[in-house]
Parts: C-alpha cells; sequence; structure tokens
C-alpha cells in the first residue's frame, strides 16, 4: 500500500430540517389546532483513531465529507428523522488542523479516540410549540439551522515504540526485516526507504514492540534537503531512536562523523528529540573493517554501541533484549543509568 501522510479535506454537518405548519384535519372537529411537527437534526461528521488504518490514501482520492440532512416535521406531531452521522476513519497518530484558522482540533493518538468536526444544524420546531391562549392558530415554524463547514488538514505522525535513523545504506531495512515480519525494500542504492515501514518484533518471552524504519537521512535534511521534513516528522512520536551506524562506510566516510552527522539534522528540526532514550547500533560487523569503525564509535560517543549484523543477525538478540529493557524503563519513568549521546 502506498505511505501518504498528508490530506486536505472538507467537511460539512447535514443541515437541520424545517419544522412543519400543519392543523390538526378531524371530521366533526372544525376547529382543530395546530400539530406540525418539529424537524429533524442534520448528521455530524466524526473522525475516528482506528488502528486497522494504516495510511490517510483514501482521503487523498475523496476530499469531501457531507453528512445528510434531517427529514422535516410532519403533521400530527410527527418529528422529521434525525441524520445518520458520517465517520471518517484515520490512523491512529493523526493530527487534525482546521486549515482556515489553524488550530489543532485534536491529536489522534489514542485508538478509538473520536471527535465531531462538523456539527449537524438542529431541527426546527413545529407550529404546534407555538400555540397559546392568544395565539391559537399559530401558522410559523423555526427552520432548521445549517450544518458546521470546515476545511481541515491532516497529518500522520508515525507511532512506534522505536524509530531506526541512520544514513541512506546504513541497513536499517535489512535490521526492520530481520527483527520482524515487516518486508521493506532492500537494495545497495540510496534511499531505498522512501516511505515509513513498520514492524511488529516479537520475543519468545512474549515481549512485543513496533519499530519503524524511516527514510534515511543526509546532511541538509531539516531544511528539505533529500527527504527532509518528510522523514523527520516521525522521529517525534517514538519512544526510543535507534541510530544505525555503518561501522565500514564503502564510501571511506567515518562512522562517528556519520552518526554525529544524523545527530545534529535531529537536533536541528527539533531541539526536545535530544531528551529521547537513544541507542547505537555500529552494523555490518560481518565486514573486515567493522571491527575498528565500532571501536571508535565506543571510544569517541557518549551513547551506548552495540556491534550487530543485521545480514548475518550477529547481535540481534542481544539488541532486541536490550531494546525491551530501555522500552521498560522509559515506560516506568525510571532513568537510563546508562549515558546517552
Amino acid at each position: 500500500m502506498r505511505f501518504v501522510d498528508e490530506a486536505d479535506i472538507y467537511v460539512k454537518g447535514g443541515d437541520g430540517a424545517d419544522g412543519c405548519v400543519s392543523f390538526r384535519r378531524e371530521k366533526y372537529v372544525p376547529r382543530g389546532g395546530p400539530d406540525g411537527g418539529d424537524g429533524g437534526d442534520g448528521g455530524s461528521v466524526i473522525i475516528e483513531a482506528d488502528p486497522r488504518i494504516l495510511t490517510l490514501v483514501d482521503l487523498r482520492s475523496q476530499r469531501r465529507y457531507e453528512a445528510p440532512g434531517g427529514g422535516p416535521g410532519k403533521s400530527k406531531k410527527g418529528d422529521g428523522a434525525n441524520a445518520e452521522d458520517v465517520v471518517i476513519l484515520v490512523p491512529v497518530g493523526t493530527i487534525v488542523v482546521d486549515t482556515d484558522t489553524g488550530i489543532t482540533l485534536a491529536d489522534m493518538d489514542v485508538a478509538g479516540r473520536r471527535i465531531t468536526v462538523a456539527e449537524g444544524g438542529k431541527g426546527g420546531r413545529g407550529n404546534v410549540h407555538f400555540a397559546s391562549s392568544m395565539h391559537q392558530t399559530p401558522r410559523e415554524a423555526e427552520p432548521g439551522t445549517p450544518g458546521r463547514e470546515r476545511n481541515l488538514h491532516l497529518e500522520l505522525k508515525i507511532m512506534a515504540d522505536v524509530g531506526l535513523l541512520g544514513l541512506p545504506n546504513a541497513g536499517k531495512s535489512t535490521l526492520l526485516s530481520q527483527l520482524s515480519a515487516a518486508h521493506p525494500k532492500v537494495a545497495s542504492y540510496p534511499f531505498t526507504t522512501l516511505q515509513p515501514v513498520v514492524g511488529i518484533v516479537e520475543t519468545q518471552d512474549f515481549e512485543r514492540f513496533v519499530v519503524a524504519d524511516l527514510p534515511g537521512l543526509i546532511e541538509g535534511a531539516h531544511g528539505g534537503k533529500g527527504l527532509g521534513d518528510q522523514f523527520l516528522r516521525h522521529v517525534e512520536r517514538t519512544r526510543i531512536l535507534l541510530h544505525v551506524i555503518d561501522a565500514a562506510p564503502a564510501d571511506g566516510s567515518d562512522p562517528v562523523e556519520n552518526y554525529r552527522t544524523i545527530r545534529e539534522e535531529i537536533g536541528l528540526h527539533d531541539s526536545e528529540l535530544a531528551g529521547k532514550a537513544q541507542l547505537v547500533a555500529a552494523n555490518k560487523m560481518d565486514l573486515p573493517d567493522a571491527a575498528e569503525g565500532c571501536r571508535r564509535l565506543k571510544e569517541q560517543l557518549e551513547a551506548e554501541v552495540m556491534p550487530i549484523s543485521a545480514r548475518t543477525g550477529q547481535g540481534l538478540d542481544e539488541l532486541t533484549a536490550r531494546l525491551i529493557e530501555m522500552l521498560d524503563e522509559e515506560a516506568s519513568g525510571r532513568p537510563d543509568p546508562r549515558p546517552t549521546p
């Protein structure tokens, strides 16, 4: 499925129906009083967070959502029917913004959460409500009120336990395919991952967590270079950042400087991200020069560094166990005693 993380839509609540002007017509009752019923309420447009929905692609193809209007009031004090609501399902993690005001209406960060974004109009009262001792034959009824309309901008920020960070070709996609049942594209050229891929990691002890393989960074990404903000916005919603560093880069670059490039881009995008729990995986330890690269990473970084090979599986059990440990620490609010980047 094509990943789509932004959409602009128009929503409108249904109009309330008019009340009815009617008089009782019955044999042997020549002066029957008013009996016009109320108009029905219009339906509302509701947005609901559904964990089964993964992208906003359907909202890119259908951009207008209008709820039906209420049924008109009837004679014999018959009220019009209230209209059904329209429910729009979005992925968990979707932010709903009113385009015209710029106000954020909701952060749909919990499965099942609902928000009414366009209220339906109220039905008008029929003429039966306007009768009095002084006004026994009212010929007026209330009109229904119109439903609210809005232009909305929806933006999805992936919610995952662990976000994989790294330069292009660091081996993130291979790592995710080894840790989970996800099948990201794996190839030996930059920007293999052009959209976030999410996988669920399960252990033999029935522990499980969600990992997101996020598109590779390059220098200048915070300003839109490469995949730019299309990637960085998703980092904000992950609980732990796992830096995947190529310990033996084929281009001869320095693994330590590559790590620092990633750190700088994240900090320039959002300085608060530096406070997230973070871990470094020195990848491709199956290559001859990787041991030296890993040694330099451990010596020059204050971060915890774990040697792995995503291709052969070396160190992945230890990495998984450490991530679970860090997630437990993060959930309980206990500080991690090990140094962070």
